[in-house]
């Protein structure tokens, strides 16, 4: 069973009172273990798929099943229990709170859902980004790459079965971005976590098993590699 799957799902939205189909019978199955990019120009329905895919957002028609429950059909709770459980994010802009060190950040999520052993599971998803020694520094302290890395731990924390990043190296450098992109590729390899990344860079989506591109809110191709 894939852990993302899309049944035919369209999105509307209304612009100064006129409908705007952001997705269009948009079909497409993600399976553990596999980095998927999502690439096309603005506007194409990145965005809006990432969203529907962790459950934040919901489709107008069709379904979004997120290992094997559809999101539409549960209740607030429910839901905040299953993006808990069962996503991480990753954001272009990092979203650290800059009055917590790099270890605070990382162990919220956990601390936030009641579980005990949060800093213990922090220290080691640090460890798994090669950033153990920077535990007790703060986000300004650090560069954005080692920013981006703290972001991709704290995703982590849970250990989700689906990974989402948005433009995640959109803020670096190319080098550095490089180094992001090879340890979500190796996170999907070594975690058997299924990634879905939206990206403008073709280079970025190089490295991704699979590379869907939209255009105008429907899928116009599917490489897989």
């Amino acid at each position: 069973m894939p852990i993302l799957s899309l049944q035919t799902v369209c999105k509307d939205y209304s612009t100064d009172g006129q409908p705007v189909r952001a997705l269009d019978s948009v079909s497409l199955d993600v399976e553990a273990g596999q980095f998927v990019a999502l690439v096309g120009r603005s506007g194409c329905g990145k965005s809006t798929l990432l969203n529907l895919a962790g459950a934040m957002d919901f489709p107008t028609s069709g379904s979004v099943l997120l290992d094997g429950v559809a999101t539409s059909m549960l209740k607030d709770a429910e839901l905040t229990k299953l993006r808990r459980e069962k996503v991480g994010f990753i954001f272009q802009s990092f979203q650290l709170l800059h009055t917590l060190t790099v270890l605070g950040n990382v162990e919220l999520p956990l601390l936030l859902a009641g579980k005990t052993n949060a800093r213990d599971a922090a220290r080691e998803r640090l460890q798994w980004v090669e950033l153990e020694r920077l535990g007790d520094r703060y986000p300004h302290q650090l560069s954005g790459g080692q920013m981006q890395r703290v972001g991709i731990a704290r995703a982590l924390i849970h250990a989700p079965k689906l990974l989402l990043a948005d433009e995640p190296t959109g803020n670096l450098d190319t080098a550095t971005g490089n180094v992001i992109l090879e340890l979500l590729r190796r996170l999907s390899r070594e975690q058997n976590t299924a990634t879905v990344m939206a990206t403008h860079s073709a280079e970025a989506a190089a490295l991704a098993d699979v590379v869907v591109r939209l255009r105008d809110g429907k899928i116009e191709n599917v490489e897989r590699r």
